[in-house]
């Protein structure tokens, strides 16, 4: 069992201008100590557009930005992209290792009031991926309104829940953040996104990270949170009060 570091940036997206936001973060990680994990928001190149036409990385060139950062920095990199694949379009979050090995994970929760369902498909799976002696489960934004999907049955330590939540319905993040923490035993980092995107939405990020007990244990920065996990505490925690083998049974 290790300690994690995790970094993540809440990131002013610029409006589908993928090589403005890939300088920018490019710039802003240059001036911080390395973590672990850097995280970036849900379609952090772009923007949540629905366009999805128009921004997809058909070419695989934002992925390939993603290999390179991560192999250049030895660290994980993670973030989601519009992607395109066999004529279908996915909300997709890659998780990519400092090797180079990547992971991903399709969004499941297709945003419906701002008819995200309308232009790219459900993932069809959840997704928990083993780095570095934790288990990570990995979600996008709308992901989080659902419990059931969310519930912990791989006994993982970890959820990454990254968004572009408007602070018009904040509060429910907030809140759902810190119950998924609570129910699942386990730690969350959400991280949201800053500025205002071109269907004039504003976001104030409000990013967080949780421990299984529901304290903050999520450190904010000028645009960046920070957390350091420990396992170890967790383990310790989850022995103490084991309301995991109390869950319910059932099949998703």
């Amino acid at each position: 069992m290790r300690k994690l570091k995790i970094l993540g940036l809440q990131h002013n997206i610029q409006w589908r201008d993928k090589v403005k936001n890939l300088e920018r973060i490019e710039s802003l990680f240059s001036t911080k100590e390395k973590p672990d994990i850097f995280l970036l928001p849900e379609m952090f190149a772009t923007g949540f557009c629905m366009d999805a036409q128009q921004i997809a990385d058909k070419k695989e060139e934002i992925l390939s930005w993603m290999r390179s950062f991560a192999i250049q920095h030895k660290v994980a990199v993670g973030g989601s992209v519009a992607i395109e694949h066999h004529q279908k379009f996915y909300n997709r979050f890659y998780f990519v290792e400092k090797g180079g090995k990547t992971h991903h994970y399709d969004k499941r929760h297709l945003f419906s009031y701002a008819r995200e369902d309308q232009y790219y498909t459900p993932g069809k799976k959840r997704v928990v991926i083993e780095y570095l002696g934790w288990k990570i489960c990995l979600q996008v934004c709308y992901d989080l309104r659902f419990p059931v999907f969310s519930r912990n049955t791989d006994d993982y330590h970890l959820m990454l829940n990254i968004a572009n939540w408007p602070s018009s319905r904040i509060d429910a993040w907030d809140s759902l953040l810190k119950a998924r923490a609570l129910e699942n035993q386990c730690y969350v980092f959400g991280l949201n996104r800053l500025g205002e995107d071109g269907e004039k939405l504003h976001y104030t990020g409000s990013s967080h990270c949780f421990f299984a007990d529901g304290r903050e244990v999520g450190r904010i920065e000028d645009t960046f949170i920070s957390a350091e996990l420990d396992q170890e505490l967790l383990h310790q925690h989850r022995m103490k009060f084991p309301f995991l083998a109390d869950r319910d049974d059932f099949e998703l």
